[in-house]
C-alpha cells in the first residue's frame, strides 16, 4: 500500500502516528521568556500532529530577537517548558523545541545597548521588531574566533535543557536568516579563518553545532531546519545549489533524525534556483518537506519519496484539527494575520474545531 501523510512513521526510538509536522511559528506570548500555561493549552490543542516543531526558543540571552518569545536554557524556562511537554506527551503526542540564535537581525534593546553579534559586520536591510516598536536593523558586531566554542557550547547547554525540561528532541534553526543561516551565506559571511570563504568554511559552525548537540542529546534527537531559497532578513548566496548540496552532505554523516527544508520563499513561493530533490537525494536520513503543501501533493511526495513528513505552518495555527480535516477534505479556518504576533488567547487558542462548527 502506497505511504501517505497518515501512514505511521519511526524517528529513532519514536514511533509517529502520522507523517504530518506542526512547524515552527513565532507568536510572541512568553512576556518574559518563560512558557505560559496558555501556550501549553495551544500545543495540546494540536498534539495529533506526528510531531511538533515548537516556536523558536533562544539559546541564550544573546540569542533573543524578538519581544515575547521563550527561552530553553534557564532553570525557570525548563519548568514553564515541562508543563507544556507534559500535556502534549499526556495526548499521546511527540514534541521537539527549535534551538534559535538571531545573530544579527536582533536589536541593542535586547542586549542592554550592546550590538548584536553575526558572522560579519554587515548591516542587514530592515527592521527589527523591538519592545518598542519597529527600529531599523544596526550594524552587529563580528564574532571573534575565540568566540565561537562559546556559541557552540550554548547549543549544547540549550539541548541539555531542553531534555531536562521534557522534551523528545530538538530541532537547530539553521535557516530564514538567523545566525546559523548567517554563517552559511556569503552574502553574509565575509570572514578569513576557518569560519568563512569556502563553503566547507561556511557549513562548518553548523556542523560543529550538530555534532556537539547530537554529542549531548543523542543523533535520534536532533533536526535540523534550512532554508535554501528565502531571502527574509537580507539574506543572499551566489552558489545556494552548491551551498545546500554540502549542507545535505555533510549533515547526512551525522545521522540526524530530520532535515527540515523549507522549499519555498518568504512569500510561499516556489523558486527554481535551488533543486531541492539535489538536496534530498544527498540527505539520507528523514527528509521533512515544508512550504505550500495541500494533502494531494504531500501524499504524492511522500508515496514518491520525495519527503518523508510534510510540515505545516500557518494551517496549523489556524486549525488545532488540522490532521482530522486533512482526513476528512474539509475546509479550513482562515487565519488571522492581526493576531499572529503577541496577545492572548484570541486568534491563539480559541480557533474553532470541526466539532464547534
Amino acid at each position: 500500500m502506497d505511504k501517505n501523510i497518515f501512514s505511521s512513521l519511526s524517528l529513532g526510538k519514536m514511533s509517529f502516528a502520522n507523517r504530518v509536522a506542526m512547524a515552527p511559528m513565532t507568536r510572541n506570548r512568553a512576556p518574559d521568556g518563560t512558557p505560559t500555561a496558555l501556550m501549553a493549552e495551544y500545543y495540546v490543542q494540536r498534539a495529533d500532529a506526528g510531531l511538533i516543531i515548537t516556536e523558536g526558543a533562544q539559546i541564550s540571552d544573546q540569542g533573543i530577537g524578538y519581544p515575547g518569545t521563550p527561552g530553553v536554557h534557564s532553570d525557570a524556562q525548563v519548568e514553564g517548558w515541562k508543563q507544556i511537554t507534559d500535556a502534549v506527551h499526556a495526548e499521546g503526542g511527540h514534541i521537539f523545541v527549535q534551538l534559535w540564535h538571531c545573530g544579527r537581525v536582533s536589536h541593542p534593546d535586547f542586549h542592554g545597548g550592546a550590538l548584536p553579534v553575526a558572522p560579519s559586520a554587515i548591516k542587514p536591510v530592515g527592521q527589527a521588531f523591538t519592545n518598542t516598536g519597529l527600529q531599523d536593523f544596526v550594524m552587529p558586531r563580528a564574532l571573534e574566533f575565540r568566540e565561537i566554542p562559546e556559541i557552540i557550547e550554548q547549543y549544547r547547554h540549550a539541548a541539555a535543557m531542553a531534555i531536562k525540561a521534557g522534551f523528545d528532541g530538538v530541532e537547530i534553526h539553521s535557516a530564514n536568516g538567523y545566525l546559523l543561516d548567517q554563517f552559511l551565506r556569503d552574502g553574509s559571511n565575509h570572514r578569513s579563518d576557518a569560519y568563512g570563504g569556502s563553503i566547507a568554511n561556511r557549513a562548518r559552525l553548523l556542523c560543529e553545532v550538530a555534532a556537539a548537540v547530537s554529542d549531548e542529546i543523542g543523533t535520534d534527537r536532533v533536526g535540523v531546519r534550512i532554508s535554501p531559497v528565502n531571502a527574509f532578513n537580507d539574506m543572499h548566496d551566489t552558489d545556494p545549489q552548491a551551498l545546500f548540496n554540502h549542507v545535505a552532505t555533510e549533515l547526512s554523516k551525522l545521522k540526524p533524525a530530520y532535515l527540515h527544508v523549507v522549499e519555498v520563499n518568504m512569500a510561499g513561493e516556489a523558486d527554481d534556483s535551488v533543486d531541492m530533490q539535489q538536496i534530498r537525494d544527498r540527505f539520507k536520513g528523514v527528509y521533512m518537506a515544508n512550504g505550500g503543501y495541500d494533502k494531494v501533493r504531500a501524499n504524492a511526495a511522500i508515496a514518491s519519496g520525495a519527503a518523508d513528513m510534510v510540515a505545516y505552518g500557518i494551517p496549523y495555527l489556524a486549525n488545532p484539527d488540522l490532521l482530522e480535516r486533512l482526513r476528512r477534505d474539509a475546509p479550513l479556518n482562515e487565519p488571522d494575520m492581526a493576531t499572529f504576533y503577541g496577545g492572548d488567547e484570541h486568534g491563539y487558542t480559541d480557533y474553532p474545531t470541526l466539532g464547534d462548527i
